[in-house]
């Protein structure tokens, strides 16, 4: 009910309590002031449904008309893109030009674009080349050319790009000569004033804006596209509308939001209100004339349901007195109802939010709430023992097995913790990830027996469906208060124990250290001085041979990534990939190592390649072939003598698109190796499914050549598998001449090890190769 009604409402209640004030002593006026409150309380809510009513219509038109400025914004964004597409149009076809962009002439370039800005009345021309590069037309202003290079090459002319870090209108025209040389991209800002001079061409009063997704509020974020919303404005409540606006940038998704004073279309029906209100008012005056003869045998139970309803309203459950007439009798019994059927939906609704729908256990702020009480009491002699658990390669499980197989997987487990830790408190966090809580331990609990009994309980066979599956989990432990003395931090020692767990191999427990903070810490500072490291280009390729036993010569080199730090001197790739492998940063430094691979490449013999590793986060990222084709293409480096390796891990999850990514590398010519075979989950499925151009045996069957047994077998087996698929083999790890006598004799192709060389800077390649070659190869033959 809006202001007016509710006043009014107000005002009549007041004016019937005056009428039968000199009876307010007696039941009967009583039970008429009750009814004349019914009666206003009728009006009223006849007043709110009209009002909603009009509100109603005033919302519906009001959207309508909201709905037709966005096809007008729509047309007149699409017009001035049209006429900066067809301005551009003119100039890219210009022989001139053209010739002018050919040689390179910078000043008739920017005359030129100068001039088309000038005509074109925008606020930016510029041309964007085939590798990102932006020749501006001399404003200052700056656009991201990389970032529109993916939308550009796959046909995308117009779009909202970043000018400034504003957002503008563009429109792109390629340049043809007569093959694609680049792009001419004219720019428009699309600030407050543009936007406002767009809107006065609409049929209504609306204000309009284009920002990217980022920087909209909360409340429009969650506006589904199309759709018209209302929100709170500084000058009253709006309608809002929130579209997509195409985009010719990468990492950028602009928004055009229209919104429309619904508080100045309520407005024009606030006479109509007014009427209604009238009507009422005179209603109720005559109602509580009649409501005084009514008769006083309701009241009391009338009163009762009154109070009652006050007292839940107020926050205590209250339920009434079933008596009276058989109206009143059936009120109060569905008023008693109404109160038992909210307080079950209240309960439910309780347990829900502090318990985990999939396994019924508490959530995490239910673990966290019960932590909390827990860390207070605990001391010296009332410890408290917080397990994190994570179960291993959960995620692999899932995408071979089936979800559903994963959430009984998952049921499997909480049910096993909690019939082996009946007084614990066992939470699901999310994901596959767990949490036990035990308090009020005595000092002398041994807390390694309860953790190799957490190890005991989720390391273990399970049948799940009739079919047996072998599952493992890491757990990481804090013991409070020696460990930390409030609950988000004995959480994070926890979590810090888990992260070491993992490390060491899964399947195990650890408990917190003081040094593990150090080392998450340490962690921290490398992730920030890595990001500093790529930013700078401070990385290195070293080279190690890849040295043919059959043809008693180096046939390539394996580029491998090394970090001189400015302060801690050479760190290991063992330390920094990886930290680059969790934040992602592994996918920029993979694009650099075969960009520089390539190059480098390019200067040695013809008959020398480059093995470049690709980690599985790489392989699956976006833009990997077009990478590798620009590397190819910049460096002049054959197609044939890159080869990318990749180990085994890339086939966890979806292995169909892993298999389309790599027949798309393999289509441009260069070869696929597989990397470390042998250690992962089923090597000749892989083997049976692509096919790989070189096998590389792990040097942990190579090393085990010196221990006897099965070793030989083993590489014998591999060998002659590879030759059978026409794959060529290589052993890693090869650092003594038994080594590659035995090799040579199980059949192996080449070898690569500290034998030959250990790895070393691209620069002393060429005099590695002129002094390698006729040694190695009389030592390898001897």
């Amino acid at each position: 009910m809006n202001a007016v009604s509710h006043n009014g409402a107000q005002q009549l209640l007041k004016r019937a309590r005056v009428f039968v004030g000199k009876r307010s002593r007696t039941l009967g006026s009583r039970i008429a002031l009750l009814y004349v409150a019914l009666l206003t309380l009728v009006m009223g809510t006849t007043i709110v449904v009209a009002s909603s009513g009009i509100s109603l219509f005033a919302r519906e038109t009001a959207e309508r008309d909201l709905a037709a400025n966005a096809r007008v914004f729509d047309k007149i964004i699409d017009t001035r893109q049209n006429q900066m597409d067809d301005a551009g149009e003119v100039l890219a076809r210009d022989f001139g030009f053209r010739e002018a962009f050919a040689i390179g002439d910078a000043p008739t370039l920017a005359s030129a674009l100068q001039s088309l800005r000038d005509r074109a009345r925008v606020s930016e021309v510029a041309i964007v080349q085939l590798d990102g590069s932006v020749i501006t037309s001399g404003t200052g202003s700056k656009i991201d050319g990389v970032a529109m290079l993916s939308r550009l090459e796959d046909g995308q002319d117009r779009g909202v790009v970043a000018l400034d870090g504003a957002e503008a209108l563009a429109a792109a025209v390629p340049i043809k000569m007569p093959d694609l040389a680049g792009w001419l991209v004219l720019v428009n800002r699309l600030g407050p004033d543009d936007m406002a001079q767009l809107a006065r061409l609409s049929a209504v009063p609306v204000e309009a804006r284009v920002v990217d997704r980022s920087g909209l509020s909360a409340k429009l974020a969650s506006v589904a596209l199309g759709k018209i919303t209302e929100v709170d404005g500084s000058n009253g409540e709006k309608l809002v509308r929130v579209s997509a606006v195409a985009s010719l940038q990468d990492g950028r998704e602009p928004r055009l939001v229209l919104a429309h004073s619904l508080s100045a279309a309520l407005a024009r029906y606030s006479g109509l209100r007014i009427a209604l209100l009238l009507i009422s008012a005179i209603g109720v005056l005559a109602g509580a004339w009649a409501a005084v003869r009514l008769s006083r045998g309701i009241a009391r139970p009338l009163q009762s349901l009154a109070e009652a309803a006050r007292a839940y309203g107020g926050g205590a459950v209250s339920k009434v007195k079933v008596e009276g007439a058989i109206e009143v009798r059936s009120l109060a019994v569905s008023f008693n109802a109404m109160v038992d059927a909210v307080e079950e939906r209240e309960r439910q609704i309780m347990h829900a939010s502090l318990h985990d729908a999939l396994t019924g256990l508490p959530n995490r702020r239910f673990f966290i709430e019960k932590l909390d009480r827990a860390v207070v009491r605990q001391n010296e002699n009332n410890r408290t023992m917080v397990a994190f658990i994570d179960v291993d390669d959960f995620k692999a499980i899932n995408d071979a097995m089936g979800h559903p197989f994963g959430d009984e997987l998952l049921r499997s487990v909480a049910h096993g913790l909690q019939d082996h830790f009946p007084e614990a408190m066992v939470a699901r966090f999310g994901g596959d990830e767990f949490g036990l809580l035990l308090d009020g331990l005595d000092p002398a609990t041994d807390f390694t027996a309860l953790a190799r009994l957490l190890e005991t309980t989720l390391n273990r066979e399970m049948t799940i469906d009739g079919r047996s599956i072998l599952v493992s989990a890491s757990v990481g432990i804090a013991i409070g208060p020696n460990d930390a003395d409030t609950a988000d931090a004995l959480l994070k020692s926890a979590d810090l124990a888990l992260y070491r767990a993992k490390s060491d191999g899964k399947g195990a427990y650890h408990f917190f250290e003081p040094e593990l903070d150090a080392e998450a810490s340490r962690r921290r500072r490398m992730e920030i001085d890595l990001r500093r490291a790529i930013r700078d280009g401070d990385f290195e390729l070293y080279f190690q041979p890849l040295f043919s036993i059959s043809q008693n010569r180096v046939k390539g080199f394996e580029a491998l990534m090394r970090w001189p730090h400015k302060e801690h001197g050479m760190i290991s790739p063992v330390n920094f990939i990886p930290i680059a492998e969790e934040s992602g940063m592994i996918v920029q430094l993979g694009e650099w190592a075969v960009r520089e691979a390539c190059r480098q490449a390019a200067q040695w013999p013809d008959d020398i390649s480059v093995a470049v590793n690709i980690s599985p986060r790489q392989l699956v990222a976006d833009g990997l072939a077009t990478c590798v084709a620009q590397a190819l293409a910049n460096s002049g480096l054959p197609a044939s003598r890159l080869e990318l390796e990749i180990t085994e891990s890339v086939f966890i999850g979806n292995v169909e698109r892993t298999l389309k990514i790599l027949h798309s590398l393999q289509s441009l010519g260069v070869r696929v190796a597989l990397d470390d075979f042998g250690t992962g989950y089923s090597s000749l499925s892989y083997l049976r499914s692509f096919p790989f151009d070189k096998i590389k045996i792990d040097q942990s069957f190579v090393r085990a050549l010196e221990e006897g047994g099965s070793a030989h077998a083993i590489i014998r087996a591999i060998t002659t598998l590879a030759e059978a698929l026409g794959m060529e083999t290589l052993a890693e790890g090869v650092e003594t001449q038994e080594l590659s006598d035995a090799l040579k004799a199980e059949g192996c192709d080449m070898i690569q090890g500290y034998l030959i060389s250990r790895p070393i800077p691209g620069g002393d390649v060429q005099r590695l190769l002129g002094t390698l070659q006729p040694q190695t190869a009389a030592v390898i033959a001897a």
